[in-house]
């Protein structure tokens, strides 16, 4: 894992940082002794670990707008940071750069039942905007299965999913609007509580992008009614061959459950043992499919689904007879990746998405890499939208598995790609898959992907290091201008 090299200079002027940003940001909200940073050394990718220089928490807008503009006078970089719970390094911090957290932005400011919006801090965790107007009979549809702990600013960095995201979308489908400043200081807004806004798709382009345009400080997100009957189907397979192509059949029938999620064997008994869910322990594959909507459309889909799956050979069915045991299905499923932690020391959470035709092809063939690599590997993923999540089981204590295991992944990345599908679905590309983005993208492609990141921010300060695998060339690119609220790009007005 490479990082760009530390600016000794930075680094030496540590003290007149801290003294500049502690005007900025006053009482605790600077964090510079080495016990308060080691905190901030990593996020949910454990394997790789920096002490920032500088940690500084903001509370309102302006310090943030502060602390941008302080930055990019003095040429400092700054990595920002929601819960930390990014599985690809997206908040891993530099020995010469500023973590920005946003913890501190933590209010619900709105809830508008009438045109079905809230709007949060984007330090409000995700379950928190569903439990803000639950009581109304809505909720908010993503729910990642860090719901409880990670952040909707987070959420939107990564374009987040979770188990519902297959007919409910992912952040970007529920995401309005947004507030959020540029490394320069300067605040903007895009979208807000209307379905689509006017000129570019700019809501577009900063939604997935890893911290490295700006720095949300307000989100408009879609809330929706809760609907009047869910359930839940609990599938046993003898192969996960046989549970694919179910997944695939379901949706081919024209059926879009609420959520279609896939266990393998090794997924399943972990998370028994750790949360008691009730799941068959003699199967090879556990199928989770969620229907919902009006007791009678839920009633005929579920026969549906139990048709499909019967002719596709399932060992067996179970329907949830109430809403604890619905809940109780999910639970296993939500604490599966907990569950592993369980039976391995260390593990790898992969994240890749693939044709959902093609998934017991991609299976297999993991199963012939974890031999390959001496490596265990336990699958938990989305199946109804092909999104996979490889846990690949290693020991960091012993030499040389935590580079299988960084092998092991590339090679499940690069299949990925190699069948059609892409390098991620919703946990980012971060440091994690950096220096394989050219396995999927060609040198024109990055090129412009760069090109779009230097116009946001010309000096490459935000998130440096991240995502792509060479430095931005942002010298050759002209800078984005906000100017009456609107977007100018000088290079481009020549045309």
């Amino acid at each position: 894992m490479r990082m760009p090299a530390p600016d000794g200079r930075t680094i030496a002027r540590r003290g007149e940082l801290v003294t500049a940003l502690r005007k900025i940001v006053p009482g605790e909200g600077v964090k510079a002794d080495d016990a308060e940073l080691a905190a901030y050394e990593c996020d949910a990718l454990t394997a790789y670990r920096q002490k920032p220089l500088i940690v500084v928490l903001p509370e309102t807008v302006e310090q943030v707008s502060q602390v941008l503009a302080y930055c990019h006078r003095e040429g400092v970089k700054v990595v920002p940071r929601g819960a930390g719970t990014s599985l690809s390094g997206g908040a891993l911090p530099l020995a010469d750069g500023i973590v920005l957290g946003m913890a501190k932005f933590n209010r619900v400011l709105e809830v508008d039942y009438g045109n079905r919006v809230a709007v949060v801090q984007p330090g409000v965790t995700n379950l928190a905007v569903t439990q803000a107007v639950a009581g109304r009979g809505f909720y908010y549809a993503p729910d990642p299965s860090s719901q409880i702990a990670c952040t909707v600013g987070g959420n939107i960095a990564e374009n987040s999913g979770g188990v519902h995201c297959l007919k409910y979308g992912m952040t970007s489908n529920n995401l309005l609007g947004v507030e959020m400043v540029l490394m320069d200081g300067t605040i903007l807004r895009l979208g807000g509580k209307h379905l689509d806004a006017p000129g570019l798709d700019l809501m577009g382009v900063v939604c997935g992008s890893e911290g490295l345009l700006g720095v949300v400080t307000e989100a408009t997100v879609r809330i929706l009614r809760a609907p009047e009957t869910q359930r839940a189907l609990l599938i046993g397979f003898p192969s996960v061959e046989q549970a694919g192509a179910t997944v695939a059949a379901v949706i081919a029938a024209g059926v879009i459950p609420a959520a279609m999620e896939m266990m393998d064997r090794a997924a399943i008994h972990a998370a028994e043992a750790f949360v008691h869910a009730g799941y068959p322990l003699d199967v090879e594959a556990l199928l989770i499919a969620e229907l919902d909507g009006p007791e009678a459309e839920v009633a005929h889909l579920i026969a549906v689904v139990e048709a499909i799956a019967t002719k596709h050979g399932c060992a067996s069915v179970r329907a949830s007879a109430d809403e604890a045991e619905r809940l109780r299905f999910w639970a296993g499923r939500k604490a599966a990746f907990p569950a592993v932690g369980r039976i391995s020391p260390d593990y790898f959470c992969m994240d890749g998405t693939i044709p959902r035709n093609r998934l017991p092809e991609v299976l297999n063939r993991m199963q012939a890499m974890s031999a390959e690599f001496g490596l265990r590997v336990a699958n938990v993923f989305h199946a109804g939208d092909g999104n996979l999540h490889p846990l690949i089981l290693y020991d960091a204590d012993k030499p040389g598995e935590l580079e299988r295991a960084e092998a092991f992944g590339a090679a499940i990345l690069e299949l990925c790609v190699e069948v059609g599908g892409v390098l991620t679905g919703e946990h980012g590309v971060g440091i994690e898959k950096r220096d394989l983005m050219e396995v999927q993208f060609g040198p024109e492609d990055l090129a412009q992907q760069q090109r779009l990141k230097c116009a946001f921010d010309e000096s490459g300060l935000l998130n440096p290091g991240k995502v792509f695998p060479t430095l931005c060339r942002c010298a050759e690119y002209g800078r984005v201008h906000v100017k009456g609220g609107q977007f100018r790009f000088p290079e481009l007005e020549r045309f």
